[in-house]
């Protein structure tokens, strides 16, 4: 019943088949957080997002550094939803682009017909395809674009769709800088009867870096304000992270005003060029832990 109740919420993306609150959106797959980092600072990604993941968050970030890069998340979720994450950051005849998949499936979805038995059971799966790109305006000043295409299927009937995402980022000083992104511009085609609601978000933050060298320890701090537009709610999303020698990293978020979860925490190992991540997200209302697994090979 616990697994039914959460599906329900999840698939706001179905309103053939679940009620949908006035003003709400669907796809809620897109809302689920990218790379164990960004997830473990409280999904603050326009700020912390410093590498292929931005692509998924704020793709002015891809024009920071000239690196290249691959990125792989797998996010544990809760109640059986499982995501599979690809980020790849690149440069292509001299633009930095970036490229992102997302895969999500709810598997072992039971159908009845009335109490008892289910008569059987079905999946619903969830995918976006990005490519995006990010670029500077002036020394101070970046800007990014992404394209998407969505896909959402379950239950014999699926439907496809386009989103864009627009962000920006001003550099004040070496430490301090400012973000801003709306994700999620688009439409899908009818599912059934209903074309499904993208979930559109407005994001805005501000990131502090700073360092204690005697110690041998870099901070990265982050504040992001996050306003869903068909929804009257707004999210203050906060993280910090240590970074001890360049070697292991400790994070701790914050999520505000959602009923199921709010702290998140996690951890990150660097060796060479490789980089592992984990996050941990704790939920409410007895839906138990979310985990995300990450690897990063700088290429």
């Amino acid at each position: 019943m616990k697994k039914l109740l959460f599906i329900s919420v999840f698939l706001l993306a179905t309103p053939v088949m679940f009620a949908q609150s006035a003003g709400g959106s669907g796809l809620s797959f897109l809302k689920i957080g990218s790379g164990a980092r960004n997830i473990a600072l409280g999904d603050n990604g326009t700020v912390f997002a410093n590498d292929a993941t931005a692509i998924f968050y704020s793709p002015a970030n891809l024009s920071r550094n000239d690196n290249s890069e691959i990125s792989f998340t797998h996010n544990e979720w809760i109640q059986g939803v499982r995501t599979e994450m690809l980020a790849a950051k690149f440069s292509l005849f001299g633009m930095k682009m970036g490229f992102g998949v997302n895969s999500t499936r709810i598997g072992e979805i039971e159908v009845r017909e009335r109490p008892g038995d289910a008569l059987s059971t079905f999946t619903a799966d969830f995918i976006a395809i990005s490519l995006g790109t990010g670029f500077k305006i002036s020394e101070k000043v970046s800007a990014g674009v992404v394209l998407k295409y969505l896909y959402e299927g379950m239950f014999y009937e699926d439907a496809a769709g386009y989103a864009v995402d627009l962000s920006g980022r001003y550099t004040v000083n070496d430490a301090l800088f400012l973000t801003a992104a709306i994700r999620n511009l688009g439409a899908m085609n009818e599912l059934k009867t209903i074309a499904t609601k993208l979930p559109t978000d407005f994001r805005v933050g501000a990131g502090y870096n700073f360092a204690m060298p005697q110690n041998k320890l870099n901070f990265s701090t982050g504040l992001e304000v996050q306003k869903f537009l068909s929804t009257d709610d707004i999210h203050i999303n906060a993280g910090v992270e240590a970074v001890y020698d360049g070697l292991i990293a400790v994070r701790l978020g914050y999520q505000s005003l959602y009923e199921a979860k709010g702290l998140t925490t996690g951890i990150g190992i660097y060796w060479n060029s490789l980089a592992f991540d984990y996050a941990l997200t704790p939920f409410g209302q007895d839906l138990g832990l979310g985990h995300t697994f990450s690897v990063k090979l700088g290429l």
